[in-house]
Parts: C-alpha cells; structure tokens; sequence
C-alpha cells in the first residue's frame, strides 16, 4: 500500500525541521562564548568573588581569589563587611554587605569592584549549611587552633574544640568560625573565615580526583551558587585546585574605625581607598613577574622616619603590611629630604616593586656593615627612610 502524497509531505517537513534543528545546535555551540577564554583576552588573571554566608543569608565573609591559570600561585583578598562608604546602590553610609543582604550579589559584586578598582568576572557563594556539607564529605577541613576551646556560647551553644592542627568535620567547622570569646576581637573571627576559606581551597585540591568525577562533581555543584553555567563552573574549580594552597598570599582591608550616625562602627578605607587599589595592583603584578612564586616568605622591612612627623613610621608600617610586607622595626633617622629605599638583598626586581607601591625612584643596594652583621640579630631584606617628600602615602 503507497504512502499517500500527505504524508510523504508531513515526513518530509518533518526531517528538514530536524536537519534545521541539527545545524542550529551545532552552530550554537560552535558560537557558545566560552567565559573563562574571553575574561582572559583582557586580563591575565581569573579573579572569583566568593560569598560565603549563614543560613538567613548574612553575609560571614569576602573573598577575591586571583589567579593566574596554569599557575599555582594566588591572592586572597578578604573584604570585611563592615567596611563602610556611601553606596549609591542602597542610597546610605553602611556597612558594605548590607548591600549584598538587601540587593544580592551582582549589586555586592558591583560595589566590590568599586571598592578594588578591578572588574570580578565569576561569582561563587555557600552557606553555612553548604560548608558543613563539603567538611563532612571531604573527611575534614584542616585548621589551626591555638588553644583549646571548651565555653557556652550566649545562646547556651557548645564551643568545643580540640587545639592544634586539627580536622575539623561540619559541626566542628561551624563552631570554628562562629564562635568568639570574651578575650577576642572581630579580627579574630576574621581571621579563622579567612583560614576556613582557605581550608576549603585546600581540601578540594587534596581530592581533587574523587571530587571531579563525572559522577561525584554535581554533588558538589549544587552547593554553590554561581553565575557561570555547569561545563565553566567546572572548569573554573578545576584551575582554582591547582593552587598551591599553602602559599596563598592573603590580604584584607586596612582602614579607620569610625562610628556614624546609625551608631555602626564601620572601618573606612585609609587614603580614601585608594590603598586598597594598589595593593590590588600590585599584588596582581606579583603574581605576573612569578614573584609570589619565587619566595616562600614576605620581604621584610625596616622602616626609619627621617622628618619630624611624629609616628609617621608606624603609620607607613601598618601601610606597608597592608601590602603584605613584614616590618622588622620602626626607628628614627636624620633628618632627610627624600625618601630612599636601601635594597640589602641585592633583589632589583623586588626594590622596583617596593619602590613602585610608594612610588620611590630613589633605591640603592647596600649591604649590612661589619659591625651590623656581628651584632647577630635579624635583619630585613630592605630599609626605607622616609624623607620629607614622603606624604604618608607615596613620595611627591
């Protein structure tokens, strides 16, 4: 019995439609933008903001994770929220995770890249709850607990931790960044969700190969939050566990406490945040020259003040460990008239890096004398002088 003319027709319409459907996908994915390619047309570097919150959705802690692909190197920069400006998103003076709380991460992200003067192409946020999850499944996030913790929190919680080098599972984690004691202050609790993060980096570089199985990976996939779709965002991880977690440089806001009409003390970035901007510069920079990977260490200085500005050495020491400097001592020197950088390691590219972050020109190589080098105690690897054209910031 022949097919009728109809539908041989209808067969027919029926397999161009499918050929049309066929050639589109393919078109499709042959056009499909690959994200982490285009970002770096730009820009060498891969910088992540990752969000990790409570389970109400407040904000616990900031990270930009910078690095460069196919390098082991990285930078952390711990955002605090209480980091205060007028964001025009939210129209006030507040804290800036209030901007996430009330708009959500691409208006966070937007004030974030304000605030560093850098864009940040890939989002990442976990809760609390998600944290747990990746501490239970990993076998543990490894942390340091200087002393041991046995206290009842104010809400009649539990703290119990063991001290030392430990494995902590989710409970444990959980107490690890929540808790605070009488004695401690917010930088503390800072400090430990800077090191969870860390942790968390670390334990999914240690299993690396259970964690991306074609099987495994979208356990875990779907405790994140990101921006990117699923075939990038694995990708994106893949790169971010192959950083040498242990060598991590990481960096957080330096700035003035200062209470505001609302009764917030906020923390406003010093130099009206432009410091905050070249430590991103020049950490970035670092990273390109394989400075961060040719030493195990920060560069160590000793900082003397040559003017009459009382303090202004210490001032500069704190700006120089903004920067992820070490300062050895702060002393006087004679009165001078220009700042000098005195290079006592012989490292050329690590003075004109030095000298490019307070924009000094003046460097010279030195070594210790005789009489330094015999009296055995620690020396730095440069001396600053600050001179009367040093403004606290940068020599004019």
């Amino acid at each position: 019995m022949s097919m009728s003319r109809d539908k041989k027709s209808a067969i027919f319409l029926l397999v161009i439609l499918a050929i049309i459907v066929a050639v589109s996908v393919v078109i499709a994915m042959s056009l499909r933008v690959d994200p982490i390619q285009e970002t770096m047309k730009n820009d060498p570097v891969v910088k992540i903001l990752f969000v990790h919150t409570d389970d109400e959705k407040n904000v616990l802690s900031t990270d930009i994770l910078v690095y460069c692909p196919g390098s082991d190197q990285a930078v952390s920069f711990n955002i605090l929220g209480n980091t205060g400006a007028i964001y025009k998103s939210i129209n006030r003076v507040d804290r800036i995770d209030a901007v996430y709380k009330e708009l959500g991460i691409e208006t966070y992200k937007g004030e974030i890249e304000k605030l560093v003067g850098k864009s940040i192409p890939f989002t990442v946020e976990y809760s609390m709850s998600d944290l747990e999850f990746f501490a239970d499944y990993l076998g543990g996030l490894n942390v340091f607990v200087p002393m041991p913790v046995d206290e009842i929190g104010p809400d009649g919680e539990k703290w119990l931790l063991p001290s030392g080098a430990v494995s902590l599972d989710g409970d444990k984690i959980k107490i690890y960044e929540t808790y605070r004691l009488s004695s401690e202050t917010q930088d503390d609790v800072e400090d430990r969700r800077q090191a969870s993060f860390t942790a968390l980096l670390a334990a999914f570089r240690d299993n690396k190969k259970s964690v991306y199985n074609a099987k495994i990976f979208p356990v875990f996939a779907k405790h994140f939050t990101t921006n990117v779709d699923y075939q990038n965002f694995y990708r994106l991880m893949m790169q971010v566990s192959d950083i040498d977690t242990e060598r991590i440089v990481t960096q957080t806001i330096t700035g003035s406490a200062r209470t505001v009409e609302s009764g917030q003390t906020l923390l406003f970035p010093l130099y009206d945040g432009q410091l905050i901007k070249d430590v991103m510069d020049q950490s970035i920079s670092s990273l390109l020259t394989g400075d961060y990977g040719n030493q195990n260490r920060a560069y160590v200085l000793s900082i003397q003040n040559g003017t009459s500005t009382q303090g202004l050495a210490r001032n500069t020491s704190f700006l120089m460990q903004s920067a992820g400097y070490e300062v050895l001592e702060i002393s006087n020197a004679p009165a001078t008239e220009k700042t000098v950088i005195i290079n006592r390691i012989g490292n050329s590219e690590a003075a004109k890096a030095l000298g490019k972050f307070i924009r000094c020109t003046n460097i010279v190589d030195e070594d210790y004398s005789e009489e330094e080098e015999s009296n055995g105690s620690a020396k730095a690897d440069f001396t600053i002088i600050l001179g009367k054209d040093f403004d606290g910031r940068i020599v004019r």
